[in-house]
């Protein structure tokens, strides 16, 4: 019973502080600062003894975070069985934080080069930074309430993209060397950006290039329109959750 009330303290210390919990508090503030620091070494074209030991003081804290977190994992997935630790170890947190301590390999195994590219495998540690935040905990649950929606703007967005490619490709062929150059000015068309790298020079390719801008200002401020209601109706939630509470 000890050792669970044990277990259970982990818990609440590593998961989103609670105001009245100064051990969870302090933890966060720890994680925040490591993942703030533990990115600083990608800056830098080059290591050096700073960098290299900083690298290895942040990493030694994300280990201990990811053992400690899939040690608990009976509690974060809310059952207690050996499922719960295989299902959390697939969970998407997890394996940014398994990701994030990959780099350990290029101190383990130095003067093996494709392992080198691990490194850059630190830059999802600021993905870390929204379990430690409620304010940023409640942004992610918008966005996992709100996936499906998100998901068919993006699948709408990407047929667009093919279409409009394709149809540029036939109406200027000699402007475009391969499909691909289509894509990308396809995409920066829809965005609007238009780098003005490849540019349309018939009535019928600069057409297609207003009509893909006109549609690329509908599509892209879809998701825009989705997270705002959606992140409106959590905070709405959360106000009539707190009322009810208080009464």
């Amino acid at each position: 019973m000890q050792d669970r009330s044990y277990k259970r303290r982990i818990y609440e210390i590593i998961e989103a502080s609670h105001p009245d919990d100064k051990a969870s508090r302090a933890y966060d503030i720890l994680m925040y600062v490591a993942i703030i620091i533990g990115v600083l070494p990608l800056t830098l074209k080059h290591q050096n003894k700073y960098s290299i030991l900083i690298d290895l003081v942040t990493l030694g804290l994300f280990i201990f975070d990811y053992v400690a977190r899939l040690y608990t994992a009976d509690y974060k997935m809310g059952y207690k069985s050996i499922r719960s630790y295989i299902a959390y170890f697939f969970k998407p947190m997890a394996i940014v934080d398994l990701l994030s301590i990959l780099p350990i390999f290029n101190y383990i195994f130095p003067h093996i080069s494709f392992i080198a590219v691990l490194r850059v495998f630190r830059v999802l540690r600021l993905l870390k930074l929204a379990r430690y935040s409620r304010t940023m905990v409640a942004i992610v649950n918008v966005l996992k309430s709100v996936r499906r929606q998100l998901l068919a703007v993006l699948v709408i967005t990407l047929i667009y993209i093919f279409m409009s490619a394709m149809i540029v490709f036939q109406a200027e062929p000699d402007l475009f060397e391969n499909f691909f150059d289509a894509v990308y000015w396809s995409t920066i068309s829809i965005t609007t950006i238009g780098y003005g790298d490849i540019a349309p020079v018939t009535v019928m390719g600069r057409l297609i290039t207003i009509i893909s801008s006109l549609v690329g200002v509908a599509i892209i401020a879809l998701p825009s329109g989705i997270i705002t209601a959606a992140y409106i109706s959590e905070i709405k939630r959360k106000k009539s959750d707190h009322e009810v509470k208080h009464l």
